[in-house]
């Protein structure tokens, strides 16, 4: 057995869409109302927007509230951490760095990833 897929509930499908792209360096590969699917390597990472119902009731802040408490972080794998890094900064992604030599971020809605070599 071997992850297909991980899938990511948003509220604002758009900018999450928009900074995954930026975050991955591709655009999705499949699009539908509500969906977006990127090819993340061996897996893909599936955006699904909220129901509106249910999004309502979601407040985001600017800038987003960490949510460090979730069960969910998406880990990404990169050749190059030093390199990979210094793409992220230079299109607008802040990462921290960690003692265990990866580096972590925040999405628009405050989703905590990792990027490790």
């Amino acid at each position: 057995m071997q992850l297909a897929s991980a899938l990511l509930y948003v509220k604002d499908l758009a900018r999450l869409t928009a900074f995954y792209q930026s975050l991955l360096g591709t655009a999705p590969v499949k699009e539908a109302a509500g969906w977006v699917e990127f090819d993340a390597g061996r897996a893909t990472l599936m955006l699904h927007e909220i129901p509106g119902a249910v999004a309502d009731q979601i407040v985001i802040t600017t800038p987003p509230e960490p949510r460090d408490q979730t069960p969910l972080k998406l880990i990404f794998a990169v050749p190059d951490l030093a390199a990979e890094r210094a793409r992220l900064a230079a299109v607008g992604i802040d990462l921290v760095e960690r003692p265990w030599g990866s580096c972590d971020g925040m999405d628009p809605e405050g989703n905590i990833f990792t990027i490790t070599g």
